[in-house]
């Protein structure tokens, strides 16, 4: 298996350069708060943030997203390793609707199956940041038109620097490499009716410098001196260099050297977003059942119940999916694809944080079921919040509607997901019987 890559930015461009350069990762966004970030540091150093220089900020930033990706990790790491109960599997197209194939402890799956956490190399984790700075003034996002338009009066016929930071950290090792990137820009006179109709299309408004290199804004970039990936957000040559010195092959990250072989996303959702980027794992399947199933590495979900203050089961968390993905409009628990490499567990809770805002400190795992088509498979990972912890379900991507507590008498009300409908009341009937039993 090639070493996983894990990029900590929801940055398409610097998705797409991954992904040029052979590596398709797996997105997992940081949510760092960024004025946090760099309000601390100048507290560290005894000054205020307006002295902190470029090279400062872009690192300790893209440190920042990469920590908090790796910690991520961890923490799932650490609720899978707790992980109790037992898992069910299911091979319905063989033997029938409901039968159970086999029973095991979870503990003795996650021994079997250590998934990521097992590798002796990797994942990779990647994180980026990007300032922009013109005569000596540092040019963030513009975020609005008024402040576009002067940055972009004062940069033309002018040179600027792009300045990225770039860590790569080990999650086997816990080791980190860091280093900074800079490229010298050129930009060409253009006129004032061309940055009104540049502003107009949106596209100078959230990226770092209000200009791109790959998109509308490259006809007014007379020149570069310096690595042009750097420009767009990821400096291909020092992530590689970054890779090796931590020891690994740049080759061994390769995952997307060859077209894929799966059935692309929109043929079967062809609304889905143009903003969505493909990710291992994703892809349609056609199974023996006569339906194409999401995941090429197979899927999983969170399953996440509140019990009251009796301990019964009260309220599930649930999510509205998108009117554009699979069965858009109707109600599922969150969950995905499996990223290459990942077991059920790391699969489910990583949907589960990334969908859902269910973080995996916050909840116990007390068993699961799959069902296993046999080329394709559904593990439901069955979860309680922990005692003192509070999950706070939230959409936090544009797979969902909504994200909810839906009371347990409610379910029935809604329009629910198919194979979840035809699944409820038997996890329905389990979650009640595990939750008498686990007292947690």
């Amino acid at each position: 298996m090639t070493i996983p890559v894990v990029l900590a930015s929801q940055s398409p461009s610097r998705a797409r350069l991954l992904v040029q350069a052979g590596i398709r990762p797996t997105i997992r966004v940081s949510h760092v708060d960024e004025d946090a970030v760099l309000a601390q540091l100048a507290t560290d150093r005894g000054m205020n943030v307006s002295e902190l220089s470029v090279e400062e900020r872009v690192l300790v930033l893209a440190r920042a997203k990469a920590q908090s990706v790796a910690d991520d990790y961890r923490a799932t790491w650490r609720a899978m390793q707790q992980a109790r109960g037992e898992l069910t599997i299911s091979k319905p197209l063989e033997q029938g609707q409901g039968s159970v194939a086999a029973r095991m402890d979870l503990n003795e799956y996650v021994h079997n199956h250590l998934g990521l956490s097992g590798l002796v190399h990797g994942s990779v984790v990647i994180g980026c940041d990007s300032l922009f700075t013109l005569e000596g003034e540092i040019y963030g996002k513009p975020h609005t038109a008024e402040v576009a338009r002067e940055r972009l009066r004062s940069m033309r016929s002018h040179t600027g620097t792009l300045w990225t930071g770039h860590v790569v950290i080990d999650l086997s090792t816990g080791e980190m490499a860091q280093a900074i990137s800079h490229a010298h820009v050129n930009f060409t006179n253009f006129s004032d009716e061309d940055i009104e109709r540049y502003i107009s299309t949106g596209e100078p408004l959230e990226v770092a410098g209000c200009f791109t290199l790959e998109g509308i804004g490259s006809a007014f970039i007379e020149s570069i001196q310096g690595d042009p990936s750097g420009v767009m957000g990821l400096s291909v040559p020092t992530v590689r260099s970054l890779v090796e010195e931590l020891g690994m092959s740049w080759t061994n990250l390769w995952n997307a050297t060859q077209a894929p072989v799966f059935t692309h996303a929109k043929e079967v959702t062809p609304d889905i977003p143009d903003t969505n980027i493909m990710q291992p794992g994703d892809g349609w399947i056609d199974c023996a059942c006569g339906h194409k199933h999401w995941g090429r590495n197979n899927a999983a979900g969170v399953l996440v119940a509140h019990r009251d203050d009796n301990g019964d089961i009260s309220h599930i968390a649930m999510q509205h999916r998108a009117s554009w993905s699979a069965e858009g409009g109707t109600w599922g628990i969150p969950g995905g694809a499996l990223a290459t490499g990942e077991n059920i567990i790391e699969g489910a809770l990583r949907e589960a944080a990334e969908e859902a805002n269910i973080h995996p400190d916050d909840i116990a795992v007390v068993g699961a079921y799959c069902e296993d088509h046999g080329p394709w498979s559904y593990t439901t990972v069955f979860a309680f919040e922990k005692p003192g912890r509070m999950v706070q379900p939230l959409a936090t991507d544009d797979e969902s509607e909504d994200v909810r507590w839906l009371p347990v008498e409610e379910m029935d009300s809604v329009p629910l997901l198919s194979y979840f409908k035809q699944d409820w009341a038997n996890f329905e009937q389990r979650l009640h019987v595990i939750g008498r039993e686990q007292r947690i």
